[in-house]
């Protein structure tokens, strides 16, 4: 890894936790417990805009843009506990910093600090990372350190970020390949959500995010 992007973040996370929860059941479909293309900005996502970072939904997306270096965003669509989920979404990245890094997120806890996270930048890199409240962050992949995968595509203009979480395999995906997997049950179930994070050099971190849709790990 370049250095440009830390491990220790959550000190200086914003959470954007507005969700509404309200539109979900209207979003299902095809087997799916969760999907959504964003076109609805009623659709339960938490957003929010300050100094520091914007979550809006913008252009039929949900669009995160980070203002200062070294800073965490996310947003969840719904207060419900899953387990056993696979994921995945589209992520259209206009991001000026190519380690700028974003991907998903799996069983967040109650203390919202604590969860999983699958992570990637335009540079290549990607780390597979457990969060724990007041402690630094575990890479679970590449010995606790980012890594670099050739499978996937430096600075495309958009990514489709895939991921299973559940059965204590932790399996990442970019563009439909199998990036890593790791095994860790040390969270079960909880909430799932998106996220972009600024380098520590820079705050050109700017994506969108589509067409996102969870299945039951097996479907």
């Amino acid at each position: 890894m370049n250095g440009k992007l830390s491990k220790g973040l959550f000190a200086i996370a914003l959470l954007v936790m507005t969700s509404l929860a309200c539109s979900a059941a209207s979003l299902l479909g095809g087997g799916a417990l969760l999907e959504d293309d964003f076109s609805n900005s009623e659709s339960g996502w938490g957003i929010g805009t300050d100094a520091d970072s914007s979550v809006e939904y913008s252009n039929s997306g949900l669009q995160m843009q980070v203002f200062t270096t070294n800073f965490f965003v996310w947003s969840t669509p719904d207060t419900e506990t899953y387990e056993n989920v696979h994921m995945e979404v589209t992520v259209n990245n206009n991001s000026t910093d190519s380690t700028a890094a974003f991907g998903v997120m799996c069983n967040q806890q109650p203390v919202d600090s604590a969860f999983y996270y699958f992570a990637m930048t335009p540079a290549g890199e990607y780390a597979i990372v457990e969060a724990s409240i007041a402690l630094a962050d575990v890479f679970l992949t590449n010995n606790d350190e980012w890594a670099t995968s050739d499978a996937i595509t430096k600075n495309a203009a958009s990514y489709r970020v895939g991921a299973d979480c559940g059965n204590g395999t932790l399996t990442f995906y970019v563009d439909g390949k199998q990036i890593d997997s790791v095994s860790d049950s040390t969270y079960t179930s909880g909430g799932v959500g998106l996220f972009a994070w600024s380098s520590e050099d820079a705050s050109g971190t700017d994506v969108t995010f589509d067409d996102f849709v969870m299945t039951k790990l097996g479907q």
